[in-house]
Order: structure tokens, then C-alpha cells, then sequence
């Protein structure tokens, strides 16, 4: 699998996988899998944001988490560019990688220590990478703290203190205090207000072009991604079914998942009904998915074939818009364009 030429390759993931044991009886013997991600794959560029969408449940999180190393993966092969050249992220590198990777979570509020200080929530990963020197450390803090919106008076006061969208402020400043390389944010913007959302997203474009970040940026909102993202990966069950150029994605689905989400984004004009495709049935188990294709027992283009062979992720364009169906090419999906869900 190859991806549009946009520049040097930061992040390579291939064949990722993370599986859950399921157990039984009094000795906990392993009766099954929850397959969460299953073979997943792709790269992302210096300088890009990689949107990640899909219905929760879908993998999400789980596979930024295992990039992460803060869950170990089951299987699969993650490099990082380091300096020019491939480092290995597994369980015995990855501390050394920790100035280079790091991540925004979700909840603003659980993922702050609520007996620290804003100054020491910040300042702690540069005393654990070496900044011995207090300081030099709340100076870097107070630096970071006036690149995210905030001031050296906030420095003192607690998490409680702050509303959520200062929160997830404090958590950017913390995960930017080494200089990292790429930054995954893990739905960074689904627990503030629609007007805070906004804030943090242009904070988020602005300091990436100031620190020159490299973005992994997972959420369940097509609007936000379809804003803040360069390329646009679907997920559905664990799998990639989609991955492409955001525009022709949003504007050309070549998934029939893709469509459906798409389908479900609200038109800004009251006037205006949009035709949403409901999708028939439940997500399926990832501990029990379907034969073939995930996406068939819902989909309403499937086939015989869908419900035998497991459809590869291909190039459907020769322009690097990837899809996982075995009529991708005969499809004629229906999309939306950016004026549309601005």
C-alpha cells in the first residue's frame, strides 16, 4: 500500500493489531478474541493531520492507544522517524520515544491530577526527561501556558479551577512540553461546548504551524475532522474500509459505510432536508464479526461475494483514495461539500 507523495514519512503503521482475551471459569481459560483493531495500516506524513472517524466502538481510540504504547499491541509493526532515520516503537523503546510521541486524551477533567498544580501537571514530563532545574522548568511552563491561550497566573491554581475548555488547554500545553514530533488527540473536542470546540480547533491549527506538529486526530464528528484534516481514515469494526484526500472523500465516498455517515451530517440550512441513509441492524460483535466483508450484513449494495471474501484495501483512484470493497469502483456514492457542512 502506497500513499500520495506529500512529503517525508513521520509515522508508518502496518499490520497493527490489538486483540482482547475473553475469559472463562474459575482459571480465566481464553475462549475468544474481541478483535478491536485487526490489520490496520497506514502512514502519515510531517506536517499532516490524519482525521480518524467511525461509530464508537469501531477501533478508534484502541489504535491510537497501541501506537501509543500506553496498551500493548497484539501485533503489528509501528516506526517513527526519528532524525532521518526508522526507530522500532515497541515496549523496549518506547520510553526513549516518549519527547517524541504524545497524546491529548478526551476527558479534559480525568485526565488532570487534581491535587497538582497547573505549574507541576505541566512541568512533571520535562523533571522526568531531565530538566532537573526548577526554574528553567516552570519557565518552559509558563512559555507553553502563554502558547495555548493561558497566563503565568494560572500557573498556581488547580484543575478544578478552570472550565473544560481551559482544561483541555492545560493538556495541550503538557503534551507539547517536549517538542514532540506527532501528537495524537484522542477526541480532544467531544466533551466541550460547539463555541469551545471552535477555540481549541483553531488553537490546534495555529500551534501546529507554529511548533510544526504532525497530528493523528481521532473523533466521531465529520464536521471536525473534515475542518481541521489533510487525509481522512474510516474505520469500521477494527478495519480501515476508507482512507483519503479529505475532500475527495467527503465529496466522492468510494464505502457504502462511508456514505451512510456522511449521509447523517445536518445541513445548516433549517430549509434544507438531507435523504439519511439508516443502516439496518446492529454493529456486529467484534468478538464474533462477520465472514467477509464486516460491513455486509448492513450494507444495501452487498453481494454474494461481500459475505465470502474479506475485501482488500485498495487504490481505487491511482490517487490515493483507498477503499475496502469489491465494488468501489462500480459504486456511485453519494457525498457532501465542504460548503455544505461548514
Amino acid at each position: 500500500m502506497t500513499t500520495p507523495n506529500t512529503g517525508e514519512i513521520l509515522l508508518d503503521v502496518q499490520g497493527l493489531q490489538k486483540y482482547f482475551p475473553i475469559t472463562k471459569g474459575m482459571f480465566r481459560r481464553t475462549v475468544g478474541h474481541v478483535k478491536a483493531v485487526e490489520n490496520v495500516s497506514f502512514q502519515i506524513h510531517k506536517g499532516e493531520t490524519l482525521g480518524v472517524v467511525g461509530e464508537s466502538g469501531c477501533g478508534k481510540t484502541t489504535m491510537g492507544l497501541s501506537i501509543m504504547h500506553l496498551i500493548q499491541p497484539t501485533q503489528g509493526l509501528i516506526r517513527l522517524n526519528v532524525d532521518g532515520s526508522w526507530t522500532e516503537v515497541n515496549e523496549k523503546t518506547i520510553r526513549g520515544l516518549r519527547d517524541k510521541m504524545q497524546i491529548v486524551f478526551q476527558d479534559p477533567f480525568s485526565s488532570l491530577n487534581p491535587r497538582m498544580r497547573i505549574r507541576d501537571i505541566v512541568a512533571e514530563p520535562l523533571q522526568a526527561h531531565g530538566m532537573k532545574n526548577r526554574r528553567e522548568r516552570y519557565g518552559r511552563v509558563e512559555a507553553l501556558l502563554d502558547a495555548v491561550g493561558l497566563g503565568s497566573h494560572h500557573m498556581n491554581r488547580f484543575p478544578h479551577e478552570f472550565s473544560g475548555g481551559q482544561r483541555q488547554r492545560i493538556g495541550i500545553a503538557r503534551a507539547l512540553s517536549l517538542n514532540p514530533s506527532l501528537v495524537v488527540c484522542d477526541e480532544p473536542v467531544s466533551a466541550l461546548d460547539v463555541s469551545v470546540q471552535a477555540q481549541v480547533l483553531n488553537l490546534l491549527d495555529d500551534l501546529q504551524e507554529e511548533f510544526g506538529l504532525t497530528y493523528l486526530f481521532i473523533a466521531h464528528d465529520l464536521s471536525v475532522v473534515q475542518h481541521i484534516s489533510d487525509r481522512v481514515v474510516v474505520m469500521y469494526l477494527g478495519r480501515i474500509v476508507e482512507m483519503g484526500e479529505v475532500d475527495g472523500l467527503f465529496s466522492a465516498p468510494k464505502h457504502p459505510y462511508t456514505e451512510a455517515l456522511l449521509s447523517a451530517i445536518p445541513d445548516p440550512d433549517p430549509d434544507i432536508i438531507g435523504e439519511q441513509i439508516i443502516l439496518q441492524g446492529d454493529v456486529p460483535s467484534p468478538a464474533d464479526p462477520p465472514l467477509g466483508c464486516h460491513f455486509h450484513p448492513r450494507c444495501a449494495y452487498a453481494q454474494a461475494r461481500c459475505s465470502q471474501e474479506i475485501p482488500e484495501l485498495l487504490d481505487v483512484d491511482g490517487k490515493g483514495h483507498f477503499a475496502a470493497c469489491h465494488y468501489a469502483q462500480d459504486l456511485n456514492l453519494i457525498g457532501v461539500s465542504r460548503s455544505e457542512t461548514a
